[in-house]
């Protein structure tokens, strides 16, 4: 089989509905989770493929937590060498910031479900299975595109939603891959921000219930559609 590394930064935010389609795809899947366990070790250039999940730290507070420096190195490592990397989130971020974009906060947070834009382009039909679907968004920071990467999506709140590097490197801003099983753990694992920022997480659950489902198909679709060439 095909190995999947995942960078895991919180419990509960994890591969979500993406393991089922890493699983179809022929990937075993593994986690690490960087804040406590150890990965100095790891070869970056080992694994098929690296998820470097979502997390509520910024991208850029390496000197607080220590430990993105080696996220840092890893993924600028494999990003060099051409191997297939997918960041979700404070992923997205990081992946960003290894290919010398700027990560800043929006001075807003975007919490909930709302739909993309997506950008016109060579790579446009790559999220098109996201097209008019709302997906999940959960972040108060925004990543520049790097130079070369092509601009993939935007919402209302946040003009740059994702982008693609090359082949290998698919930022994704949202969240896909949470189920509405998995959300509860957000709703616990964030209560404080969530009630900081006045939002009902009742009405999070009835999104997540009703558009979960959808997402998670196209999910597949978009993942599919990015790893199959690659792995070819």
């Amino acid at each position: 089989m095909k190995t999947a590394v995942a960078f895991r930064h919180v419990p509960f935010e994890d591969l979500g509905t993406l393991a089922d389609t890493l699983h179809s795809l022929g990937y075993e899947c593994r986690y690490i989770d960087t804040p406590v366990e150890s990965f100095a070790h790891l070869d970056p250039q080992a694994a098929d493929l690296l998820v470097v999940l979502g997390g509520p730290i910024g991208a850029y507070q390496q000197a607080i937590y220590p430990f993105l420096s080696e996220e840092l190195r890893h993924i600028r490592e494999r990003l060099a060498h051409g191997k297939p990397v997918l960041g979700i989130c404070l992923g997205a971020q990081l992946m960003a910031r290894a290919l010398e974009a700027e990560v800043a906060p929006m001075g807003v947070t975007e919490i909930g479900y709302s739909p993309l834009t997506l950008t016109p382009g060579e790579h446009s039909d790559l999220l098109a299975p996201l097209a008019d679907l709302p997906v999940l968004h959960w972040h108060g920071d925004r990543f520049a595109i790097p130079q070369g990467a092509s601009h993939l999506a935007r919402s209302a709140v946040c003009d740059n939603q994702a982008f693609l590097y090359a082949p290998h490197a698919l930022a994704l801003q949202f969240h896909p891959e949470v189920s509405a099983i998995g959300l509860e753990g957000w709703l616990v694992g964030h209560a404080s921000e969530l009630s900081h920022a006045g939002i009902d997480p009742r009405q999070l659950r009835e999104q997540a219930a009703q558009y979960s489902p959808a997402l998670a198909r196209a999910l597949s679709q978009v993942i599919s559609r990015w790893l199959t060439p690659l792995a070819g």
